[in-house]
């Protein structure tokens, strides 16, 4: 047989790539948003810290967030909103990264906040996606704390010989057709079992929220925080999201339906996912509810 000549490319179509990532950056524009908050408003912070397609899942469907949170006069009975950072993350290739934690409404702590952020060409932050979960804040570290930072997965080792062929495109194009698949493994599955589905995917260093239970972070307290959602889900296709350029670091939305008390719900699931030793592992998963409809009123 003719030997095959391998050698070993790393990433040979991404960008340079940092050895050590450092998120700094990510968790900075998070804390300079926050910080905006009180004197700008919502709306007005929003907006200046999203790119203009910026996601934000509300009334039970993705909508751009100048529709969302209108540019205009603050209203004078708008609560305060506060939130920090408790988990945060970069790719390798320093353009995408994530910020989740506490959120608090005029005082009161209501939940988590889940960010998305891209850099933008001129090497500002950008998020381009931001929703939030019901889970319990009450004992999540203050805005003074550091926040965790997730570990970088492995180089990416791209294997090439005359027998064989690279993929077609950039690392960040076959990064997102793979997690595109296993997002439709993980919706077949969880036609019979959620749980099981989601339990062979979580990566052991992941967080899971499930309202209004407290964050389920790692993998001993997966299984309690699954038990509360209900067995069964149908997730719909991905309808959008983004990668890095390394290829590292994916995020992904769709719908998802399921029943609650024998009433048909729906929402959307929001994951980010991570490529770790032994494939794609989902790092932050998180529903967001649609609205109940309010019930008729009697006579109509």
């Amino acid at each position: 047989m003719r030997p095959l000549a391998l050698f070993a490319v790393l990433a040979a179509a991404s960008p340079a790539v940092a050895q050590s990532p450092d998120a700094a950056p990510v968790v900075a524009a998070e804390r300079a948003f926050a910080a905006d908050a009180p004197s700008m408003g919502i709306a007005g912070s929003f907006n200046k810290w999203a790119t203009p397609d910026a996601i934000v899942i509300a009334g039970g469907q993705a909508q751009r967030v100048g529709v969302v949170y209108p540019d205009g006069p603050r209203p004078a009975d708008e609560p305060l909103l506060e939130w920090w950072p408790n988990f945060a993350g970069i790719a390798r290739s320093g353009d995408l990264g994530f910020t989740t934690g506490g959120v608090a409404v005029g005082g009161r702590r209501t939940g988590h906040y889940f960010t998305i952020w891209r850099r933008q060409a001129d090497g500002a932050w950008r998020w381009v996606y931001d929703g939030g979960s019901g889970a319990s804040a009450a004992d999540v570290p203050g805005p003074e704390t550091e926040p965790v930072i997730l570990e970088p997965g492995p180089e990416l080792l791209i294997v090439v010989g005359p027998d064989l062929r690279t993929p077609e495109g950039e690392p960040a194009q076959w990064s997102m057709r793979d997690v595109k698949a296993l997002e439709a493994e993980l919706a077949r599955d969880a036609l019979t079992d959620q749980k099981a589905a989601h339990l062979a995917r979580l990566a052991d260093n992941g967080r899971l929220y499930v309202a209004p239970l407290p964050p389920a972070i790692g993998r001993d307290a997966f299984p309690a925080a699954l038990d509360a959602w209900p067995a069964t889900f149908a997730f719909g296709p991905t309808e959008g999201g983004g990668a890095s350029a390394y290829g590292d670091l994916v995020w992904t939305y769709g719908p998802a339906g399921w029943q609650r008390d024998g009433q048909a719900r729906t929402g959307h699931y929001v994951r980010l996912w991570q490529r770790q030793e032994g494939g794609w592992r989902i790092v932050l998963a998180q529903l967001i509810p649609a609205p109940i409809a309010a019930p008729p009123p009697a006579g109509g």
